[in-house]
């Protein structure tokens, strides 16, 4: 079978949970059948839209698109060109998409000409809010990453696209209007693309529910599957630490959705003697403001940089206590979690979305109110005082299977292809 995985990042350029799982996949796959993969750079130094390989192994090969230039566009006439021509000299069985953002919605229409079945992975909300995340964005600090509950032209406009408005209040019919209008049309766009679609796959219950309720896709045609996991590199870690403090972890990128901030604002109010270790790739000015906020605790507080997911356990889950997903928007499946499971470390998240479908309060992690400082502050409070009761909650891992093991990937992946073979002919 030739596999064709499209998606929107690919390690080590990028990676975040889409595109690490993305790896996952690929790999596994690659090692019985043929996989392409369609994915993006951002290099200002190269030509718009111009296509460079990759052979990753024998059986795994990427195909890299250019794309500095397009952060909010939604289809790109050049790339599905260059798409199209691909699609031609690869001819894959099947496609399998995890993100369209920083690609382009024509990707579907020209799989969707050449009877080529297609497999959808949700992510995120991206398909039905024009930023992925239902968090608003605005030069009004007070207001800005807001909580957003559905999508309409107008609001999305304002709400998020107010940012670009012109220079005069003269000008502000004319903008709301021209953003509403192009909102519209990337709605029509992401609309059509479930009608092209053979299959959905939602990694959570909550963000299948989600779709069906918010966007229209049947529920014939979403099915929930939890993602899987390289299961070699996470092992339960020794209950036996080097640390004497207890020690919080964080994992993941360093911007405002992943509530970084409220973890250090919370971390502050710990009244045990504690520890606080931040992994992931730094983003600019958004960690030296992150440094800054958190610089009067710097013996407490550590910034520990990236690293390779396939030494998570060594290099992050053997250094702490807990893990805390402090996410400010609706996580859907958060890898991170399902990781630290794997490994038996106790997760502290927040209770919404699919965060609080894989932790559950005081029965194998802990849950605080979501967005609330004071609440994540009196959970971890509670962590540092009861290590003995934290390794307990860890112990319990994963909830949905007898041994508290993650699914692993070469079960998953067998999943996989079984929904394949249903779509080929």
């Amino acid at each position: 079978m030739h596999i064709l995985k499209i998606i929107h990042g690919y390690p080590p350029l990028y990676n975040a949970g889409s595109e690490v799982y993305s790896q996952s996949i690929c790999t596994e796959f690659s090692k019985n059948h043929k996989v392409s993969v369609f994915t993006r750079e951002e290099n200002p130094y190269m030509s718009s839209f111009s296509i460079r390989q990759e052979n990753r192994n024998p059986n795994l090969n990427l195909y890299i698109i250019n794309n500095p230039n397009g952060k909010d566009g939604y289809r790109h006439k050049a790339m599905d060109e260059q798409f199209a021509a691909l699609l031609d000299k690869l001819k894959p069985d099947i496609a399998h998409i995890g993100h369209l953002n920083h690609l382009s919605t024509g990707i579907v229409d020209e799989l969707y000409k050449r009877h080529i079945p297609i497999i959808f992975t949700l992510h995120d909300f991206w398909l039905m809010c024009p930023r992925g995340q239902f968090l608003t964005r605005s030069n009004d600090n007070d207001n800005n990453f807001r909580l957003c509950t559905e999508q309409h032209d107008k609001k999305c406009a304002c709400d998020c696209y107010g940012v670009y408005f012109g220079g005069g209040e003269n000008d502000l019919p004319i903008d709301i209007k021209a953003w509403s209008d192009w909102i519209h049309r990337r709605m029509v766009e992401t609309k059509a693309i479930v009608e092209k679609t053979n299959l959905f796959i939602a990694p959570s219950r909550y963000l299948r529910n989600r779709f069906i309720q918010d966007f229209g896709i049947s529920e014939s045609k979403i099915i929930y599957m939890d993602y899987g996991f390289p299961t070699e590199y996470l092992k339960p870690i020794s209950k036996h630490k080097s640390h004497n403090k207890f020690t919080f972890g964080y994992i993941g990128t360093h911007i405002p959705a992943k509530g970084v901030n409220q973890l250090i604002k919370a971390f502050k109010k710990i009244k045990d003697s504690a520890a606080l270790k931040i992994f992931g790739r730094e983003n600019g000015q958004s960690t030296v403001w992150l440094k800054n906020e958190a610089a009067f605790l710097k013996d407490k507080i550590e910034f520990c940089g990236e690293y390779d997911n396939h030494n998570v356990m060594h290099d992050v889950f053997e250094k702490v206590d807990c893990i805390v997903v402090p996410s400010i928007w609706a996580e859907n499946s958060p890898l991170v979690i399902h990781e630290a499971q794997s490994c038996k470390i106790p997760v502290i998240t927040a209770d919404y979305g699919g965060m609080s479908e894989y932790v559950r309060h005081n029965i194998n992690g802990l849950l605080f109110e979501h967005r609330n400082v004071d609440s994540l502050a009196g959970q971890m409070n509670f962590a540092a005082e009861h290590p003995d009761i934290m390794r307990h909650l860890g112990d319990r891992g994963y909830l949905y299977s007898a041994d508290g093991n993650v699914p692993d990937i070469q079960f998953h992946c067998r999943e996989l292809v079984k929904l394949y073979e249903q779509f080929i002919g």
